[in-house]
């Protein structure tokens, strides 16, 4: 199962003086089991983009197909669309509103058709998939746990109705390193459990792209400009053009390259870097 997006554009209040292109002839497919980075500068369209595979935004020019929905057909069953897309925005600790974690948790599947009982299980299962303790935290409030806590509950929510597909916004803005660091372990830990397949994941900081996405798309005013491997991608010099910044991998070998050690390597990794570094000065001094 993939996502195919063929000659997909959108334009905001179409017909009048502020109408605004946000997509423009956009053509990719996301095939089952990838892990897909998302970035382009604020305003390049990634938002209105990731809207569309769950129909937050209608379709209105070009070809979706999501799964086993075509978005393009006249009657579409919007619930089983969005029970396969699983979708977390930026700071979706915010949409926690329950009054205990277990029942905020068990609001999707309860809400996607799942019996009281086959929600309990599911939700104990989401709890336990994110790396927190079911019996300790499920009577707690959502409000009274701490920020990396409201995250991996916030996640746990949307794993509960077990969507085919996983679409993270900005993961993990506002954490602090250690938090980061932890969700994006958790993040990884999901991919290579049976717990969702096919992750797509908008993100600013292109450390945390590089490091976990299989290949990136890059968007800039309204249009697709590169989808690469990150690796091949990095190697581009347009991208600081769009606003975009550089791994510190990569800018540690363009200061390098800079003062004379030219270094022959792709590394995106500190390991990776490092060994490089080391190859060189071997060289060097052999």
């Amino acid at each position: 199962m993939s996502i195919v997006v063929e000659n997909l554009s959108y334009t905001y209040m179409p017909k009048t003086p502020y109408r605004t292109t946000a997509l423009k002839d956009i053509t990719f497919t996301v095939n089952e089991g990838e892990f897909v980075g998302l970035i382009g500068a604020t305003g390049s369209g990634k938002s209105t983009l990731i809207q569309h595979f769950n129909g937050l935004i209608k379709l209105a020019d070009g070809r979706l197909t999501v799964f086993d929905f075509d978005l393009s057909a006249k009657k579409i069953n919007y619930k089983a669309l969005r029970k396969g897309i699983g979708m977390l925005f930026q700071y979706p600790e915010y949409q926690l509103f329950e009054e205990t974690v277990l029942k905020d948790i068990m609001f999707g599947p309860k809400n996607f058709g799942m019996s009281k009982e086959e929600a309990y299980e599911s939700a104990k299962r989401a709890i336990e998939l994110v790396g927190l303790d079911f019996e300790e935290i499920k009577d707690r409030s959502p409000f009274e746990i701490s920020g990396g806590e409201k995250r991996r509950v916030a996640i746990a929510g949307v794993l509960a109705y077990k969507p085919k597909a996983l679409i993270l916004d900005e993961p993990t803005a506002g954490l602090d390193p250690s938090g980061k660091k932890e969700i994006l372990e958790l993040i990884t830990k999901l991919k290579k459990s049976d717990a969702v397949s096919t992750i797509i994941m908008i993100s600013h900081n292109m450390d945390e792209i590089a490091a976990y996405a299989e290949r990136i798309i890059v968007l800039n005013n309204s249009r697709l400009i590169y989808d690469l491997p990150p690796k091949e991608l990095f190697k581009k010099d347009d991208l600081q053009e769009m606003g975009l910044d550089l791994p510190i991998t990569v800018k540690i070998k363009n200061a390098l390259a800079q003062r004379g050690m030219v270094l022959d390597t792709d590394a995106l990794t500190a390991e990776e870097l490092v060994a490089a570094i080391k190859q060189k000065i071997r060289g060097n001094n052999g």
